[in-house]
């Protein structure tokens, strides 16, 4: 896997970059990386998936892992589809949600391969197994 790592924190992005956050359904961003992509990076309140402005939702209130990862499933699909775009994913799950690296990590293991998909340092090193 060639490394990717999206950013700690991030403040700006670049023309071709999308911010990929945890969102609920119902599309309210009020914390968290969701209140960031609505602020900064153009998240639409009441969209709580897909692209949105300079972000990409992925619902991740609404239950456990099995419900979430279509979701994840369909934002890999969407990264392939636009290779013009660079995907920088957060920590996604892993705060007001409440999951664990280790339980989101793996959703993401397709993605780890996808060229224009960044992934949170934690979630690479879950992956590989490190």
């Amino acid at each position: 896997m060639k490394e990717r790592i999206s950013p700690d924190r991030i403040n700006n992005l670049k023309e071709n970059e999308i911010f990929v956050f945890g969102s609920n359904l119902q599309g309210s961003h009020g914390g968290g990386a969701a209140a960031i992509a609505a602020n900064k990076f153009g998240a639409i309140w009441g969209q709580g998936v897909g692209l949105q402005g300079q972000s990409y939702g992925i619902p991740t209130m609404h239950g456990g892992i099995a419900e979430i990862k279509p979701y994840v499933d369909e934002f890999i699909k969407f990264a392939k589809q636009n290779p013009n775009l660079n995907f920088l994913v957060t920590r996604i799950g892993c705060g007001i949600a409440g999951f664990t690296e280790e339980e989101m990590a793996p959703l993401f293991s397709e993605a780890a391969n996808v060229e224009n998909v960044y992934l949170p340092n934690t979630f690479r090193d879950i992956i590989l197994g490190k």
